[in-house]
């Protein structure tokens, strides 16, 4: 019952008309309205796993209400034009640290909407697992990393490999301003990355990459962050602040960064009871964490991740309901 569109991941295309009527429901009145398959809340599956397993928990629950759901999957770079011409209705995860500046420069010209904070606080950053620091002493400290660049490195230069996705981080920045004697591996898709980190772990050689927190990490296997120089605004805009007197960004990412929720500017005319439900909904580091790990460490397929994730936060999925018109307890069809 789900609709994937154009995904990278290779899903059979389905699609499925749900049902011919959305029912609004208020305190006082029902309304009923016909749908045309126009009327589909469309909702983005990006590049990591827990907004996809998270958006398709959500869309399971506006199902159960008898909206059409259809799923675009996209990358994070195709997200912005598309929510701000509604061709998707919202965004479940926009993190600080990677989409900041796209995500503050559409709420600016009110092509998209904020529809507020997740209590989840984030860091994204240099991670690795805690077997490394036995081969590379002085971890997690940065200055490390260059007395063990070649132990990080494919046998095919002295340089370390630092592996990274597909997305906008300023690591090229990084490895300049701090003289790092690294280069960055990149993938398509973080589960490259997470295969390259089980081998390693396997053959107990070191590896550094990109994670966060939350992530599947924080309760299925234990790591730390490398402990660059302290994030601070003026790392961003002044070379001569930090570390490095010629150079910018000779910091660690921001700390403690923001998770948000964004909509197309019309979500709240043309669907006002899944706008109401999306601003209510406020996800914990524990419950985005758990999400990826159902489908990255525990191996199920997306869609019973997010059946199982339901389940698991039932009650605080009833909690985003109140004043929204959706009904958590009916049944699913």
């Amino acid at each position: 019952m789900l609709a994937f569109l154009n995904d990278p991941r290779k899903h059979k295309p389905l699609s499925r008309l749900f049902c011919l009527f959305l029912l609004l429901l208020s305190s006082s009145t029902t309304i009923a309205i016909t749908l045309t398959p126009k009327d589909s809340v469309r909702i983005p599956l990006l590049d990591w796993s827990s907004q996809r397993v998270i958006s398709i928990a959500i869309g399971n629950e506006l199902t159960r209400n008898n909206y059409n759901i259809e799923y675009l999957s996209m990358s994070e770079e195709y997200l912005w034009g598309s929510l701000a011409r509604g061709k998707v209705h919202f965004q479940i995860e926009i993190w600080q640290a990677s989409a900041n500046n796209e995500f503050q420069d559409m709420v600016n010209k009110k092509r998209i909407q904020d529809v507020g904070l997740h209590s989840a606080v984030t860091i994204e950053d240099w991670w690795y697992s805690d077997y490394v620091e036995a081969l590379c002493p002085g971890l997690p400290d940065w200055r490390a990393l260059n007395k063990c660049a070649p132990l990080f490195s494919d046998n095919q230069s002295t340089k370390g490999n630092y592996l990274t996705g597909p997305w906008p981080y300023r690591d090229g920045d990084l490895i300049r301003s701090l003289s790092l004697d690294f280069k960055i591996k990149r993938h398509p898709n973080m589960e490259m990355i997470w295969k390259e980190l089980a081998q390693a772990k396997a053959d107990n050689k070191p590896i550094v990459l990109l994670n966060w927190t939350p992530n599947w990490t924080d309760g299925r296997l234990s790591g730390k962050f490398v402990k660059f120089p302290a994030y601070a605004p003026e790392c961003e805009t002044d070379p001569s602040w930090g570390t490095n007197p010629d150079l910018a960004f000779d910091c660690a990412n921001v700390p403690n960064g923001w998770i948000k929720k964004a909509a197309w500017a019309g979500l709240k005319a043309k669907f006002p009871c899944v706008y109401q439900y999306i601003l209510n909904i406020d996800l914990s580091n524990e419950m985005i964490a758990e999400a990826s790990a159902l489908v990255d460490y525990d191996q199920y397929s997306e869609q019973i991740a997010a059946i199982k994730w339901q389940k698991k936060y039932q009650q605080k999925i009833k909690l985003w309901a109140d004043d929204s018109c959706i009904d958590t307890a009916k049944k699913p069809h």
